[in-house]
């Protein structure tokens, strides 16, 4: 069978000759047991409507319940929903944003391996994943830090050593759990001594499952933790007190 491939890039003019020509050329070449790609323009094949454009090409219409929010085919960066007529709080949400922005794309997490799950959180930092190009850099010190991956068992004589490198991180902080060690004892969950799950010495945003979880699984992590960090709203809820 021989298949015929329509550019999309191919500019049909706006006739209504042109679309009756090309509709009864698809018929004819189908007929004869030849496959049109479904890559031809609907709009050429059938005109069977009175718009010649797409429906999917059409601009939406507004919302009446956000008369202010402007029609685009692009989703807006700022998650907070503020009109503008209210100047002071648009102005404290755009602060917010770029606070936000900032804060997501300068992660520093502190190395806190434990076992086995670290090998995975350094290959997260090897160039085949590369988690610089997100704004992710180890740092060594708790206090330059703003984020703990908390990777491997965590035995009870090294909870209180856990918290205390906690307490010295700066806020805002962030955590993520990784591993089943870590979320709650894992494969030593019955042992005397094993925390069964690092959520009882420090709060957790993200937990990561798996024996150990793969470097995948901790990078989308970090991805979630930028949509939560994008979505805080620090300065808004300091002018609404």
């Amino acid at each position: 069978m021989i298949c015929f491939k329509f550019s999309e890039e191919a500019v049909i003019p706006d006739s209504t000759s042109t679309k009756r020509t090309v509709a009864m050329l698809s018929l004819v070449l189908k007929s004869r047991g030849v496959c049109v790609s479904k890559f031809c323009p609907p709009c050429a094949l059938y005109s069977s409507s009175k718009s010649s454009v797409p429906s999917s090409l059409k601009q939406p219409a507004p919302n009446p319940d956000h008369p202010c929010e402007e029609v685009s085919k692009y989703k807006p960066y700022s998650p907070f929903r503020v009109t503008p007529s209210n100047k002071v709080e648009y102005a404290i949400a755009r602060l917010d944003d770029l606070i936000n922005w900032a804060r997501k794309n300068s992660i520093w997490p502190i190395t806190f391996g434990l076992a086995c799950c670290a090998i995975e959180m350094m290959h997260m930092a090897a160039p085949r994943y590369d988690m610089d190009r997100f704004g992710v850099v180890f740092r060594a010190s708790p206090r330059q830090c703003d984020l703990m991956i908390v990777a491997g068992t965590l035995t009870n004589k090294m909870a209180p050593a856990l918290r205390r490198i906690w307490d010295q991180m700066p806020h805002p902080k962030w955590a993520i759990s990784m591993g089943s060690c870590a979320n709650g004892g894992g494969y030593y969950h019955y042992s005397y001594s094993v925390v069964r799950g690092c959520d009882r010495i420090i709060p957790i945003d993200i937990f990561v499952p798996g024996c150990p979880p793969t470097a995948e699984a901790l990078l989308y992590s970090i991805l979630q933790l930028q949509k939560k960090i994008k979505n805080m709203k620090t300065q808004q809820m300091w002018y609404r007190k």
